[in-house]
């Protein structure tokens, strides 16, 4: 029973990934994966990495994921999978690559510049 970690992230969302030869059970913060991503997309991003790979129900998954919203939690799951399953079998790297879940996403959200009112919007200006 070999357990493989490892970590992707999204944004300021991190995933902590533990992958085991198993039945096809994902936990996420110790919730059922349909039960902590309710809508359709996020489940297929979560899965996303088993179907390119074609090893669904083969492993066993425990998330442990903070930061961040439900869309770049979701993305950083499905980046963890993808490096679990490189780790797992090196024949699954190019179909991984080709699929674009092991490239990190570096688009991160720009900060507040001092004497305006976010990254980029200013405050209003009275000519009078």
């Amino acid at each position: 029973m070999e357990i493989t970690h490892t970590i992707g992230r999204r944004k300021t969302a991190v995933a902590r990934v533990y992958v085991q030869p198993g039945n096809g059970i994902i936990k996420i913060n110790q919730k059922d994966y349909k039960d902590y991503f309710p809508t359709l997309p996020l489940q297929k991003l979560v899965k996303q990495a088993f179907e390119i790979s074609s090893t669904n129900d083969h492993y066993d998954v425990t998330v442990n994921v903070f930061g961040g919203g439900y869309n770049g939690q979701a993305e950083a799951i499905r980046m963890a999978l993808a490096r679990a399953l490189c780790k797992i079998n090196a024949e699954h790297r190019p179909l991984l690559k080709a699929g674009g879940l092991l490239t990190r996403d570096p688009r991160m959200v720009e900060r507040k510049k001092f004497g305006q009112k976010k990254a980029r919007a200013r405050f209003q200006f009275s000519k009078r």
